[in-house]
């Protein structure tokens, strides 16, 4: 299956949905014939001035519907229980709460609605030496009712993230050397921003293999703190695995032992 068939296999192109943060790169654009609604953090306008000197299409960028301030998607879309599907493409890896995230999905989802997520591989990213993602944390971070990312996180974030062979996302087949990305000038800068100014930095706070993933998402839902369950789930490709996520979803049918194996043969083969 293509990069795209995995994303896109549950969406139902009639039904109406929600892309968050698509950027420059749309998975189902407008001009598709898909029936969608954009979540940003910025206008359309603001992207094409982000993205004038990355080199990307600005014609790809899509119309805005809705800019997010980190109100619930309910309170930003005025709809609840109402889209058929979301599609976020490398973004739950972003969110401060990342259960509020996945919750905040549901709650504008029809019973059978879909999330489909797109989430990267710390093996083959700059994410490569950074420590797995605990459910302890993520938890935490719920209860907290977190909207920014922690002086501490943003300090391991920016002391850990390294490029390899020059490039900040490869696949299993890249070798070359490591080198950091940043210096020490700009953790201590990116701490005292968070400190002083409560900012919130646009950082990877979480960090999965594919299968640390599938654990905290069965374990979620075990604990009662989410509603949605695995429905579809493909491995890595190239930086990146895909999972898609409902109310209707069965769940893994791996077990939680097993589940863990598959993690530390990950761990030992990124």
């Amino acid at each position: 299956m293509t990069r795209e068939e995995k994303i896109l296999q549950h969406i139902d192109k009639n039904g109406l949905g929600i892309e968050i943060g698509p950027s420059h790169n749309p998975l189902a654009p407008k001009s598709a014939g898909y029936r969608v609604h954009i979540i940003d953090h910025m206008s359309r306008e603001q992207l094409i001035t982000k993205y004038a000197q990355h080199g990307v299409d600005l014609n790809r960028i899509e119309e805005v519907d809705f800019i997010w301030h980190q109100e619930p998607y309910t309170e930003l879309t005025g709809k609840n229980r109402y889209y058929d599907w979301i599609i976020a493409s490398h973004v739950i890896e972003h969110m401060p709460d990342l259960i509020g995230f996945i919750n905040n999905c549901d709650e504008v989802l029809k019973e059978d609605g879909v999330l489909s997520l797109v989430v990267p591989d710390k093996r083959y990213c700059f994410d490569h030496y950074r420590p797995m993602t605990s459910l302890a944390t993520i938890v935490d971070h719920h209860i907290q009712n977190a909207t920014y990312h922690t002086a501490g996180a943003v300090a391991e974030y920016f002391l850990n993230v390294v490029s390899r062979s020059g490039a900040i996302a490869w696949d299993a087949r890249t070798t070359g050397h490591y080198a950091f990305v940043h210096s020490a000038e700009d953790v201590i800068r990116g701490m005292q921003s968070v400190l002083n100014d409560h900012a919130y930095l646009d950082i990877h706070a979480w960090c999965f293999t594919p299968h640390s993933f599938r654990l905290l998402m069965q374990d979620l839902f075990a604990l009662g703190l989410i509603q949605l369950r695995e429905v579809a789930f493909y491995p890595t490709a190239g930086c990146e695995f895909y999972m898609t996520l409902g109310r209707k979803g069965k769940g893994s049918s791996t077990s939680r032992m097993e589940l863990l194996d598959i993690i530390e043969t990950e761990i030992r083969e990124g």
